[in-house]
């Protein structure tokens, strides 16, 4: 088949309210643009209806649209991943479903990249979230800077393109757990950012709990910077270093005052706090080092990333389901 200039890849998780909605701006919104385009729909094992809406979708306008169907919940950037390596587009822009992201935005994202840029991201201008989740972005995106080298406004926004180069760069890295916007931004040449609006949800909920969010921040910092661990290591010579002087110093302080040696090593058991500080000090460093290990223990199993139950597309001017397993 012939390539087509853009890829739209979707995650879809229970959206099955706002489907219909997407797709009534979806595809008018692309069809202005002008291009040749594919959408490729990833369906991460909903409950609801959304499956087959999709194939309803696919049904109605086969020649621009693919669906990938999982025969489980693998993810939102599994999802993503499983898009981009069957995407076939040399650019590729991912969205998200609840229409938080405008597809009318997606005409904007392309003329940046007309510009030069082969990843472009987005930051939200006038965001809708809550107040809690406006703030919580802020303090990761704070923390990620620090952390690693990765200069993003807004990484919590999927409103993104990339690049063919770019895509084929991640999908060859085989990572269990990673963040595609970061790997993204680590692959790319001349990457940018450019504002776009931001919408309430069209219906539903948020799928991003604040577990999900601190554990999508831990696959970002543990997968791209070992500092966290390189800031363990310092703090616990300081601390050592710091109560080897403050014992060292209560020892002789009861010694002089005591006229006897047992009393200033009588002082070292007066130092509970002390040493609850730094038992627990000692159990976030295991946690932290837990967690390293614990990505090296999933990589290493090799276990497929995702599983496809079936694909829905036009080939040759027949539909095609085909079950796969992706490596």
């Amino acid at each position: 088949m012939i390539a087509p200039t853009v890829s739209i890849i979707i995650p879809v998780y229970n959206e099955e309210q706002a489907l219909p909605l997407l797709f009534s701006r979806l595809y008018p919104a692309l069809d202005k643009l002008g291009v040749s385009y594919e959408i490729i729909f990833i369906n991460d094992g909903s409950r609801d209806r959304s499956a087959a809406l999709l194939r309803e979708q696919f049904q109605a306008r086969p020649d621009v649209t693919r669906v990938i169907l999982f025969s489980g919940n693998f993810g939102q950037h599994m999802a993503i991943m499983a898009g981009f390596e069957h995407s076939r587009g040399r650019r590729i822009v991912t969205l998200d479903a609840d229409l938080q992201n405008p597809p009318e935005e997606i005409g904007n994202l392309l003329a940046a990249m007309d510009g030069g840029h082969d990843y472009v991201g987005s930051i939200r201008t006038q965001r809708q979230d809550s107040a809690f989740r406006r703030r919580a972005s802020r303090s990761m995106n704070w923390l990620r800077e620090r952390i690693t080298r990765i200069r993003m406004t807004d990484q919590g926004c999927m409103l993104r393109a990339y690049d063919r180069k770019i895509v084929d760069a991640i999908t060859s890295s085989h990572e269990v757990n990673t963040f595609i916007p970061a790997l993204a931004y680590t692959y790319a040449a001349n990457p940018t950012e450019i504002e776009v609006a931001h919408e309430e949800r069209a219906a539903g909920e948020s799928k991003y709990s604040l577990y999900a969010l601190i554990r999508l921040n831990f696959d970002l910092v543990t997968g791209f910077s070992i500092m966290p661990l390189q800031v363990f290591s310092l703090i616990g010579m300081f601390v050592a270093v710091t109560s080897v002087v403050v014992y060292v110093g209560v020892i002789i302080e009861r010694w002089i005052v005591a006229d006897t040696m047992q009393e200033g090593l009588m002082a070292l058991w007066d130092r509970d706090i002390l040493q609850f500080f730094l038992t627990g000090l000692v159990l976030f460093g295991l946690g932290l080092l837990g967690e390293y290990i614990g990505r090296i223990y999933q990589q290493v199993r090799s276990r497929p990333r995702y599983l496809v139950q079936a694909i829905l597309e036009k080939k040759d001017e027949s539909v095609r389901m085909k079950a796969e397993i992706s490596s």
